[in-house]
């Protein structure tokens, strides 16, 4: 162990190429940074590269601020008719690429364009056209309403129509607060402070980004040979000296998907539908019940995180009144026994005539924290009799066998479009949307409410009303098609002295979030 340390710690260091320096941490204008795995597919906002978080190189038309309320970046303003279906967006005049050329609005539009061709995960299916009015007027008409739209708007990097070619997504030009200076794949990732930038400029004139595993991030915090570091849960307790730990709180989740439908159907592909255990509500409400999320932050997380009622909680659109008491193991035997529900046979196991109450929790194998939730969830099932067994698979597997199986599933955005994704029946089976085929006629038309409104403010009425009106929703209080159980905090090392600013509530750990307000990271004085 302590070679493969040595080891680890030696290549760090040289892919750093840092030499020994005089400067006080105050006076340092470079920075050294393990916070998440290298981008797959580059650098391209047309194909989905900042979605979670800031795109880095580019800019965006509009953002959101700490309070995830939106305000303008490129953007000086923006109309939105009112009948919701055109959105008139005024750019800033004094925004340059980083290759010194001015951004327009025939970049705007040409970015949306390829967006939408791209084949990507940015869904700009509602857009009619994109329109160049004059230099710095962008207009959007859309086929129908949608409340959503601002968050397109929010997600997309804007990127230069005379430097988008083939190679764009390894050789980023953009907007935004710094430019790639150095491209090392599978080890390491230069930026620098981009000169043009219309912002506030960043104090760091340099961030070198290393992309280490878990154990590796740690070790590199550990020897100080990095000044930040994610790093999971697991290694939470150990103190490291000079570094201090940093929790931001999110929303990325993970929860339990249910088959919602009976078995017996066959996707276009063959793979086999539905579940009968988990297609009876009181099934999937017991479960909800009898989970104890408190303990499961506390043995899994190690602390930091936050029980998980809905794949919402704390955002703007969350209904507060879908929580529910949970930890509850009396109560959820009593719904499974009014339900016909019992251990006739005295085996642990309750059944309802035939059908016994057993499944797979199914989990992506290479996720040790999903690993772990599995088996906890598990195991805090068994005095409920209900037998479930947990079992890790390749993600080829899972998207086999997701619509008959119960699975440990994360999500976590700052778009209410997610919720639409993950519960539409007109998503039912579409790749990982809705795998359990979830249908209610009532919370599908709340959510369409939601998403034709004209504003945000407006469709969260509705939003909310999908998750829980007093009678009926998709949280634990009506249908249960998902046991949700925590959201996982994310935590970095941080060199002591090192401000990161306020972090807003994460999303899913996709991307590298953190790094949403790099123009305000600096050394306390």
């Amino acid at each position: 162990m302590i070679l493969i340390i040595l080891t680890v710690l030696t290549w760090v260091t040289a892919c750093t190429k840092q030499k020994p320096q005089p400067l006080a941490d105050s006076a340092k204008k470079e920075i050294v940074l393990a916070i998440g795995g290298e981008p797959e597919t580059g650098f391209d906002p047309t194909t989905g590269w900042g979605r979670y978080g800031s795109p880095l190189f580019q800019s965006t038309l509009l953002k959101r601020d700490k309070d995830l309320n939106i305000v303008n970046d490129l953007a000086i303003g923006h109309e939105v008719s009112q009948d919701g279906m055109v959105w008139t967006v005024k750019l800033r005049k004094n925004a340059k690429f980083s290759d010194g050329k001015a951004l327009t609005a025939t970049d705007v539009q040409y970015t949306f364009q390829a967006a939408a061709t791209s084949g990507s995960s940015i869904d700009l299916s509602n857009v009619k056209g994109v329109e160049i009015i004059d230099d710095a007027t962008v207009k959007f008409t859309l086929k129908e309403p949608q409340s959503t739209f601002a968050q397109m708007l929010v997600a997309t990097g804007i990127v230069p129509k005379h430097a988008h070619g083939k190679d764009y997504a390894l050789k980023p030009i953009g907007s935004g607060p710094y430019k790639m200076l150095q491209w090392d794949k599978g080890q390491q990732l230069i930026v620098e402070a981009n000169p043009d930038y219309y912002g506030n400029k960043p104090f760091f004139q340099k961030i070198t980004f290393l992309f280490l595993g878990e154990d590796a991030a740690f070790a590199a915090a550990k020897a100080g040979t990095v000044d930040m570091a994610a790093i999971p849960a697991a290694f939470s307790k150990q103190a490291v000296s000079g570094m201090e730990l940093k929790a931001a709180r999110t929303v990325d989740n993970r929860g339990i998907m249910f088959p919602y439908v009976q078995s017996g159907g066959k996707t276009k592909e063959g793979y086999p539908i539905g579940n009968d255990v988990t297609a009876d509500s009181a099934i999937r409400k017991a479960i909800n019940i009898a989970i104890d999320r408190k303990s499961l932050v506390q043995g899994v997380l190690e602390g930091h995180g936050t029980p998980a009622y809905t794949l919402n909680d704390g955002l703007p659109w969350f209904n507060q009144d879908s929580v529910f008491g949970d930890a509850d193991m009396n109560a959820a035997k009593k719904l499974l026994g009014d339900n016909g529900w019992k251990d006739t046979d005295n085996d642990g196991v309750v059944e309802k005539g035939a059908l016994k109450a057993t499944f797979n929790l199914l989990y992506p194998s290479s996720d040790v924290t999903r690993q772990s939730l599995a088996i906890a969830t598990a195991d805090m099932l068994k005095p409920l009799g209900i037998l479930v067994k947990a079992e890790g698979k390749s993600w080829d597997e899972l998207e086999k066998q997701m619509h008959a199986n119960p699975v440990l599933f994360g999500w976590g955005s700052h778009d209410p479009l997610e919720m639409y994704n993950v519960y539409s029946n007109k998503f039912g089976g579409v790749e990982y949307y809705n795998p359990g085929y979830y249908n209610n006629p009532k919370v599908e038309n709340y959510m369409t409410q939601a998403l034709r409104a004209t504003n945000e403010n407006d469709a969260w009425a509705f939003w909310k009303k999908a998750q829980w009106d007093g009678e009926t929703g998709l949280s634990a209080k009506g249908d249960a098609p998902w046991a949700w159980l925590v959201n996982l905090d994310h935590l970095y090392l941080v060199k002591s002295g090192l401000n990161i600013g306020n972090q807003k509530i994460h999303p899913h750990g996709h991307g590298w979030p953190v790094t949403d307000n790099i123009e305000e990271w600096r050394w306390n004085s």
